[in-house]
């Protein structure tokens, strides 16, 4: 094979190599998994909402105790803060890791502002289920299980996009250590986080007592 042609190849497989991003593949996954277990607990309340519209009387699937149950949740005004049930919202959010994920997988590269924006969602929801999580707790007097399984997927799929971002400099130079550095324990910080909602859980609601008494 003539020389150029030689130097013509390990250019364009260097360059192919240049352009393909990371597969970045615990993230991919992470969000695949979250956004498909956030669509299921989302249809579930959906569903859950429909039938008590039916008939107020319905007797619920995710109603464990009087402390551990979805209708009272569903039918507070935190269940519809926005004018609409919430479950609807998270029908509509909870696609956007499921597409996001399965693009990574396929190496499909995302524009910095992309990220940001798809971070942007995170900070909402995690926002958003921190204040709904206080609310069912200390107020409505529940820990829902569907709400709880939201819950369990938007923390790790919100540290994980934060601080990939992070590692990635999409928020300056100054956090790229921090970011790198902390994305490896995401499963650590995401259980003490689990933590933190099960001790408030139990101090209100004496949990345990509920599932073994």
């Amino acid at each position: 094979m003539p020389k150029e042609a030689c130097d013509t190849q390990g250019v364009s497989e260097t360059a192919t190599e240049i352009e393909a991003p990371p597969r970045h593949l615990a993230l991919a996954i992470l969000l695949i998994v979250g956004g498909a277990l956030g669509l299921l607990a989302s249809f579930s309340l959906m569903k859950d909402d429909l039938a008590l519209l039916a008939d107020p009387g319905t007797k619920l699937g995710c109603t464990v105790s009087a402390a551990i149950q979805c209708g009272k949740n569903i039918g507070s005004w935190q269940g519809s803060v926005f004018g609409f049930p919430n479950p609807m919202l998270g029908l509509m959010m909870f696609t956007a890791p499921v597409i996001v994920g399965v693009a990574m997988l396929g190496r499909v590269r995302f524009p910095n502002w992309f990220w940001l924006v798809f971070n942007a969602g995170h900070w909402f929801a995690i926002i958003f289920i921190g204040w709904l999580s206080t609310e069912s707790i200390f107020f409505i007097g529940t820990l829902c299980p569907w709400c709880s399984l939201v819950y369990a997927v938007v923390i790790p799929m919100w540290l994980a996009v934060t601080l990939h971002n992070m590692a990635a400099g999409r928020y300056g130079t100054r956090l790229i250590g921090a970011g790198s550095a902390l994305i490896t324990w995401v499963p650590l910080l995401s259980l003490a986080l689990y933590v933190v909602i099960a001790l408030e859980a139990q101090l209100r609601l004496d949990l345990i007592s509920q599932l073994f008494g």
